[in-house]
């Protein structure tokens, strides 16, 4: 899968969306910058992408990457290019990457 331009499979699938599948409280407490929301919980019941992620690839990040390996297969079961983070929100700090908290201030991974 590539994240920016065309897919292997011919689509211009465009800039990949970053998923935050976490609870809300772990979203409220810091999350990447840019990246959507949608608890696994409600994605698991069914619920639809947010609009910022729909019509493009979608990589899914989770706390240490658990619950995001399985956001991606439902996601890829409906039809969605989707790939998971292998190492989740602990990865994206410890590689000193940037996470902010639900008012845009520094934030910390719950």
């Amino acid at each position: 899968m590539s994240l920016f331009g065309r897919s292997p499979r011919g689509g211009n699938t465009g800039t990949a969306a970053l998923l935050d599948i976490r609870e809300p409280h772990e979203w409220q407490a810091g999350h990447a910058p840019g990246a959507v929301h949608l608890p696994l919980s409600a994605l698991a019941d069914g619920d639809g992408l947010p609009a910022a992620a729909r019509s493009r690839p979608v990589v899914v990040i989770c706390r240490s990457g658990n619950r995001s390996r399985r956001a991606a297969e439902l996601l890829r079961d409906r039809g969605v290019e989707a790939v998971d983070v292998i190492g989740g929100m602990r990865d994206w700090t410890g590689a000193g990457l940037p996470v902010v908290d639900a008012r845009g201030g520094h934030g910390t991974v719950a």
